[in-house]
């Protein structure tokens, strides 16, 4: 672990002249940050502060998970600028957890949530997973009451996908999960009709926040703002251009020791492919997705969903309905298809 804290910052210190301007959000996750030691986090967060632009007054999240999270540690991440957590929750019950492989008990996590509290960070995130394979309604429905009693300030509600090289996908394409569109939906509107009436903004697909709480970094990758990853496996993406670090540990610390390269060939992204994301992404927030990007081939297909109740049009940007959400994907698929 030393060794790993040693090549991120090695890295930072590499990629700090890619910076021209002072970083808006920092976000410590696509793991579980909280694992490593009091003292290799505290050096990680202390260094990296040293080399990059960070400031006091910018969005500094960290997932953690509720099994490595100790009253020290939370103490420690909030006197040294963390001020949001996103906790790694999934789940209230114990079968959907044992489903999901997770190695806390809900006990766990609602002490964690506790120590969080009392290390004062206002601003927590609790992530949540629907449509797990043998979760009922009535378990999704008391997670979500549960959920709303602690009063987090964000709620991210994600609907289980099936990734390659996961012993899920492998279950599924052995015919023992099957996805459900109709199951799927059910689900989400559950969340967002429950979340919505508690005073929670539903303004991403899958995230919720009190007023003011919205995650500013999240934000700005759906806005298609410029990012830097650190670490095995990160993705950066800068003035149009991607890549990604060698997703290997081992690996990246060696050529990080080496003063080699970390970066996997890097691709420029067309005009072309950066519309096809905004697409993908924009339709997903509450701001929607700027009508003049729709080009004259498209025009009759956004007239028809306009006509059947999935697209609204407001001054000057497209926005889902309540139907279109679970159907983000293909919408903007199909819209994307008549080009």
């Amino acid at each position: 672990m030393g060794d790993f804290v040693d090549s991120l910052l090695k890295e930072a210190e590499r990629q700090s002249s890619l910076i021209q301007e002072p970083l808006l959000t920092v976000y410590f996750g696509g793991g579980t940050p909280t694992a490593l030691s009091e003292t290799h986090l505290y050096r990680l967060i202390r260094g990296l502060q040293e080399r990059l632009p960070i400031g006091n007054d910018i969005e500094f999240t960290c997932e953690a998970n509720p099994r490595t999270v100790t009253r020290n540690k939370a103490m420690m991440m909030r006197e040294c600028g963390v001020n949001r957590v996103s906790l790694g929750i999934q789940a209230w019950d114990p079968a959907t957890l044992k489903t999901l492989g997770r190695d806390h008990e809900p006990d766990d996590a609602l002490e964690t949530y506790q120590v969080l509290q009392q290390a004062g960070f206002a601003n927590l995130n609790l992530d949540l997973m629907f449509s797990i394979p043998g979760q009922s309604m009535e378990q999704w429905q008391q997670t979500l009451d549960l959920t709303l009693r602690l009063k987090p300030q964000h709620i991210s509600a994600y609907n289980l996908n099936y990734e390659e090289d996961t012993d899920f996908f492998q279950r599924l394409k052995r015919g023992q999960y099957q996805v459900d569109e109709e199951r799927d939906a059910s689900f989400f509107f559950q969340a967002h009709d429950l979340l919505e009436a508690a005073g929670y903004e539903h303004y991403e697909i899958s995230n919720y926040a009190q007023p003011g709480h919205a995650s500013a970094h999240n934000a700005a990758y759906w806005m298609g703002h410029d990012y830097l990853g650190l670490g095995p496996g990160a993705w950066s993406t800068i003035h149009h251009r991607r890549w990604q670090n060698m997703p290997d540990t081992l690996g990246y610390i060696k050529a990080m020791a080496d003063d080699t390269s970390t970066a996997l060939p890097a691709e420029n992204l067309t005009e072309a492919d950066f519309r096809t994301e905004r697409f993908g992404l924009e339709l997903r927030t509450k701001h929607g997705l700027d009508r003049g990007m729709i080009r004259p081939s498209e025009a009759a297909l956004l007239h028809a969903l306009i006509t059947d109740g999935l697209i609204e049009e407001t001054q000057g940007r497209l926005r889902l309905t309540r139907a279109a959400m679970p159907l983000v994907d293909s919408i903007a698929v199909a819209l994307l298809g008549t080009d």
